[in-house]
């Protein structure tokens, strides 16, 4: 009986040296990228083991064949209960980007240890990607109270206030962020946007500068410098900052469309002309129909009417957004080809576009008025004018005025009434 002991115990003992010593051979392999040959050694382990399928696991996670990295990981799992490898099955989950399973594990894991940090992080992080926000709110609040000094935990806090629309708090966790770290760039993009959405562009201006000041090649940040210089009619200095983007990431659709727009301001027809042109070829998702507007606007001050009508009807046809201005530039095409009544159906187009546009109900009004010999029609748009529009403009409203007086003292003479 005991040199049967003695045996199973001898057989056992050079199961686990030879065992041991074929993952040293596969661990070699390994260091020197021989995977396949890993492979091949470890299914030729019979039958499989806690650490074969680990390793296998292990293998299959190195190539990013996750599927089968979760396979292995799950059947050593069986074996025994490992939270360092329910770590990495977890890993190969989000990969997969299985995030319930994800945050499963992680919730798990996170119950038992409460000071690993990173552990806790992961799940916040993985909360607000499954907009989970407030389980992802009150995660990162309890980081920020275990590491009050980290700026992640804040901004990261403020991004899920943003998705709740919780205005006043997003701002109020990237203002920590800034405080913890002057130099979190994500934060001061973030303020500025924030800042420019409520009106007010002084708070916005100032951190689009500490931004740029700490990266000047931030692509969003010059857009929002790019955009407050152009509303101040500050071309040149925009046309400075589009030529240096453009040197950083050429072929973009905004650089060229907005370097148009400058030098259309600048009156350089010919580049202005150039880069609406290429703006247009950089339009993959062909939603664009100013930069035909443009063109428009360039044949009309070149007096080329016919590419102008060509170019407004394109734009007319591409877009989604309101259109009139577009129709009231094929408005003033017809007014110079001498077709004014063509011109009064594109007014009438414009205004139903966009009902608020005061000076397009003008402009119909006072073409309707010249046109027509029956006043009653240019009577009715004045007062629709004055109706919705009195408090605009006061020349136009002064005129409105007067010629409504002389319409219907015109009528009052002839005997008719016109109310």
């Amino acid at each position: 009986m005991k040199k049967k002991l003695i045996i199973i115990l001898i057989c056992c003992v050079q199961q686990a040296v030879g065992q041991t010593t074929a993952f040293a051979t596969i661990d070699s392999l390994l260091q020197k990228g021989r995977y396949k040959m890993v492979l091949q050694k470890l299914q030729a382990i019979n039958p499989p083991t806690f650490e074969s399928d680990v390793k296998m696991a292990t293998v299959y996670q190195l190539i990013d064949n996750h599927k089968k990295a979760v396979s292995f990981y799950e059947k050593a799992l069986t074996f025994k209960n490992d939270d360092v490898i329910r770590l990495k099955l977890a890993a190969s989950y989000l990969k997969l980007k299985n995030y319930a399973k994800t945050i499963a594990i992680y919730e798990g894991l996170s119950e038992k240890d409460e000071d690993n940090l990173l552990l806790h992080y992961q799940l916040a992080k993985l909360y607000l990607v499954t907009k989970q926000l407030e389980k992802a709110i009150e995660k990162f609040q309890f980081l920020i109270k275990k590491d009050p000094e980290n700026a992640n935990y804040s901004y990261r806090l403020g991004v899920a206030y943003a998705f709740l629309g919780a205005r006043n708090k997003k701002i109020d966790s990237y203002l920590d962020a800034f405080k913890k770290d002057n130099q979190h760039i994500k934060a001061i993009y973030h303020l500025a946007t924030a800042f420019k959405k409520i009106g007010d562009r002084d708070s916005s201006y100032l951190f689009v500068n500490k931004g740029l000041k700490i990266n000047p090649n931030h692509i969003q940040l010059n857009r929002l410098k790019i955009n407050k210089l152009y509303r101040d009619k500050n071309y040149l200095a925009s046309i400075k900052l589009l030529k240096m983007m453009d040197s950083i990431a050429p072929k973009e659709f905004y650089t060229a469309t907005m370097l148009g727009r400058c030098y259309y301001n600048l009156d350089s027809l010919q580049k202005a002309k150039n880069y609406f042109e290429k703006a247009k070829k950089l339009d993959t998702e062909k939603e664009d129909f100013k930069s035909d507007t443009y063109l428009g606007h360039i044949a009309m001050k070149e007096q080329k009417y016919m590419w102008a009508k060509i170019h407004y009807s394109m734009a007319i046809s591409r877009g989604k957004r309101l259109r009139d201005e577009e129709y009231v530039g094929l408005a003033n095409v017809f007014i110079q080809e001498k077709k004014k009544k063509q011109a009064i159906e594109m007014l009438k187009k414009a205004t139903k576009e966009n009902r608020n546009n005061y000076k397009v109900a003008y402009r119909l009004a006072t073409l309707s008025d010249a046109y027509y010999k029956n006043k009653k029609i240019a009577y009715k748009l004045y007062n629709k004018f004055l109706e919705r529009f009195e408090s605009k403009d006061k020349e136009m409203t002064a005129f409105v005025q007067r010629r409504i007086r002389e319409i219907k003292k015109e009528y009052f003479l002839k005997g008719e009434t016109i109310d």
